[in-house]
């Protein structure tokens, strides 16, 4: 706010309230304000209610998504557009990674795959991995922890999710499937492939699958979620 106050004739500018965001490692920003446009770090933690500030570090994330140090007796102007947002860790260890060329400073050594995922701020059908380099890249899911302690930097990068495989079996044959939902129809040409008469019929019943309820009966124009071993029963039936 800017407004301004009459005081013995002359104008009096109020102060202004500069606000920011500050998180733990869950990333669940809280608001603050401060009268002071460029305070130092250690001001910013106590008015975040941190204390003692001496056991905190401190990081704002700049614009670019990078993690800038702020150092508990440095100056850090608040004056610009938007929320400032910083994240403060109590401790002094920092582990630092990158996240599509980003980099990153981190003051807990178990990374939550969930946390990449909002410092990632990825669509649907995108995914977080760790760069292997050399190797296959390490597909990181929200549920994950990844120890940052190692050797090194970490890498880590977004990209498509890849659509999984699964097997299954029909009438007791295994079979590879692409994606988590089959069909009557895709499960009717994995029993008896090829084109039917119309005189023909098929009924199916399936158990072990990821719906829920895992058994039952699947119809024509039916779908169902699947998993590793799902199992399909199909009885073909020739109408006199």
């Amino acid at each position: 706010m800017n407004d301004a106050t009459e005081s013995g004739g002359e104008k009096v500018k109020a102060a202004s309230a500069y606000r920011f965001a500050v998180s733990d490692e869950t990333l669940n920003f809280r608001p603050h304000t401060t009268t002071d446009p460029v305070p130092l770090g250690r001001q910013l933690l106590a008015s975040a209610g941190y204390a003692p500030v001496d056991d905190y570090s401190l990081f704002a994330i700049l614009p670019s998504g990078d993690f800038e140090d702020v150092r508990l007796d440095e100056l850090f102007d608040l004056r610009g557009k938007g929320v400032e947002r910083f994240v403060a860790f109590k401790t002094d260890r920092v582990y630092r990674f990158t996240l599509d060329g980003r980099a990153i400073s981190w003051g807990v050594q178990n990374l939550l795959g969930s946390v990449l995922y909002t410092l990632a701020n990825v669509g649907p059908g995108q995914a977080v991995f760790l760069d292997a380099r050399g190797g296959q890249d390490r597909l990181i899911e929200p549920g994950d922890i990844v120890d940052l302690a190692g050797a090194g930097v970490e890498r880590f990068v977004t990209g498509p999710r890849p659509v999984p495989t699964f097997e299954i079996f029909v009438n007791g044959r295994p079979k590879t499937v692409t994606g988590n939902t089959v069909t009557y129809e895709q499960i009717v040409q994995l029993a008896f492939p090829g084109d039917h008469d119309p005189n023909v019929e098929f009924s199916m019943n399936y158990t072990h699958a990821a719906s829920t309820p895992p058994v039952g009966e699947l119809g024509r124009g039916g779908s169902v979620q699947i998993k590793k071993g799902s199992r399909f029963n199909v009885t073909r039936t020739v109408r006199s």
